[in-house]
């Protein structure tokens, strides 16, 4: 109980966290489709249904996380490219600094999702040649922060090792996960401290899943998103699994409601908040997100998520 006890005065008094976010930001096209499949026709015309906007894991969480009221630090690959122009203006415009953000690839990474009238999506995602690149890390501003959000793209890697050195509490979303031993996020289930998932693409028993992930990597605390189904967490120093229902919604498009979870999340739980109580918080900030169309639009602030979750207990 040291860390919940440690953090329960920053938790009453309201003071934010300072969490150092590492990852990929591009810009995505949502695309909106009669149906899936999709059906072939030369043209069509779904008015005000094709929207661009920033995004990526990277921005989507930093966002979220600012709009929550936490001091962030966004650390993040571009492009030399018009794209970039637009997304540096659109970090500044949301309070978000530039000093970690990189201009070093030739074009900016970028997306474009597909989605029906039930929320469901398709995601064709080019991410350029960032894989290939590598990052020098600001070490003081990972030794100012509270925790280290370090999504999995390639060159996350090295920070990895760099943040547990300091001894800094990690957390990641590995997203899509059907094996164990998953070779390319093998590297950030091992050096995690935090690990959130989703339960697609799972081979067995969603909670049978979870506790093979327990035993092979001892993370402090494990977290399954399951959409309709709500979310399952493992929290190994109670050692107890929890089931939590979904929290209803008017769905409008569900992607990046896994990034909305995660970041919520980190934000209650880096106040000092135990975990089951920051994941239920988290299901109605990722709620409330579906209900907007793209993944970095329909942020509650702290205050409308607390009104929220008032209004349901």
């Amino acid at each position: 109980m040291l860390f919940y006890a440690v953090k329960k005065k920053a938790l009453e008094a309201g003071v934010m966290a300072r969490i150092y976010v590492s990852g990929l930001v591009n810009t995505e096209t949502t695309v909106k489709v009669r149906k899936f499949p999709v059906d072939y026709y030369p043209i069509d015309y779904p008015f005000f249904g094709v929207q661009t906007q920033v995004s990526g894991v990277a921005y989507n969480v930093a966002k979220a996380l600012c709009t929550l009221g936490d001091e962030v630090y966004l650390a993040s690959i571009l492009g030399r490219d018009i794209q970039a122009d637009v997304v540096e203006r659109t970090l500044q415009k949301d309070g978000i600094g530039l000093e970690g953000i990189r201009r070093d690839l030739e074009q900016t990474p970028s997306s474009v999702v597909l989605y029906d009238d039930s929320g469901r999506r398709q995601i064709y995602c080019d991410l350029k040649d960032i894989q290939e690149r590598e990052y020098v890390w600001d070490e003081e501003r990972i030794n100012r922060c509270d925790l280290i959000a370090a999504c999995n793209i390639g060159f996350n890697r090295s920070l990895l090792h760099k943040a547990k050195a300091t001894g800094k509490r990690i957390a990641t979303d590995v997203h899509v996960l059907s094996d164990v031993e998953d070779e390319y996020n093998r590297e950030f289930l091992e050096n995690a401290n935090i690990v959130f998932l989703s339960d697609e693409g799972l081979p067995c028993d969603p909670g049978e899943f979870l506790w093979q992930l327990h035993c092979r990597y001892h993370n402090d605390i494990l977290v399954l998103g399951r959409g309709e189904k709500g979310a399952m967490l493992y929290d190994q120093q109670e050692d107890r699994f929890c089931d939590l229902p979904c929290v209803p919604a008017n769905v409008v498009n569900t992607v990046g409601a896994g990034d909305a979870l995660f970041s919520a999340f980190l934000h209650f739980y880096g106040k000092g908040m135990k975990p089951i109580d920051a994941l239920w918080r988290a299901q109605v900030f990722a709620s409330a997100k579906t209900e907007c169309n793209g993944a970095s639009l329909g942020f509650l602030t702290e205050g409308e998520l607390e009104r929220r979750w008032n209004n349901m207990t």
